[in-house]
């Protein structure tokens, strides 16, 4: 556990009750073992949408679509989300929670490598969260900066990587601590690891 289990129970007891469709979300992939990044992650995205005020965002790596919804949510009328994940099981049961949870509307929905749909997508983004799976993470790193506008936000899940980032030992683990070190060092952003969950690098694009 990254986290004392008694103060994440603690921090579980403190949030507020999710509606019912986050938690079916969340109940179907305890079920299924999707991962998802829960309530604790969602919480905090959702916060630093609001407060960098972005409206255009990108999601890499969407699964089911919890996190997509928790962004959505966030940017509010008028938010530009969009979607990415490689299965279209995924997408469809994704589309049919955005349509549950009134946000259909300000979500697009984009089935295939998440980088590819990126790239065909034009225009920069106030806000991109990375959660591909974790081999293209380095990938992810040559491609956003130049697509994230100046005070912007890229935030990354699984940065601490169950731990593993201790001591590497596999590709997956050597990619994540690559990762992590070149992004922290990055010219172009002010970034910070969080220890929540299983670790969020947020990282502020810097201004000119």
């Amino acid at each position: 556990m990254i986290v004392n289990p008694e103060i994440e129970a603690y921090i579980d007891g403190l949030l507020p009750a999710r509606d019912p469709v986050l938690v079916e979300m969340e109940a179907y992939a305890a079920e299924r073992g999707i991962p998802i990044i829960g309530p604790q992650v969602g919480r905090l995205l959702a916060q630093m949408v609001m407060a960098t005020d972005s409206k255009r965002i990108f999601e890499l790596g969407s699964a089911i679509g919890y996190s997509t919804i928790w962004l959505a949510r966030a940017a509010g009328e008028g938010g530009e989300v969009h979607y990415s994940d490689g299965s279209a099981e995924n997408a469809r049961r994704a589309k049919a929670y955005f349509e549950r949870a009134g946000v259909a509307d300000r979500i697009q929905i984009h089935v295939g490598d998440a980088l590819q749909a990126l790239a065909s997508t034009t225009g920069v983004f106030d806000f991109v969260f990375n959660d591909v799976d974790k081999e293209g993470y380095i990938d992810v790193l040559g491609a956003v900066p130049s697509r994230l506008r100046p005070g912007g936000i890229f935030a990354t899940d699984n940065a601490l990587w169950h731990e593993r980032v201790l001591h590497p030992s596999d590709s997956t683990s050597s990619t994540i601590v690559e990762f992590n070190r070149k992004l922290m060092m990055h010219k172009d952003f002010f970034s910070t690891l969080i220890p929540l969950r299983d670790g969020v690098l947020i990282a502020l694009k810097r201004r000119p």
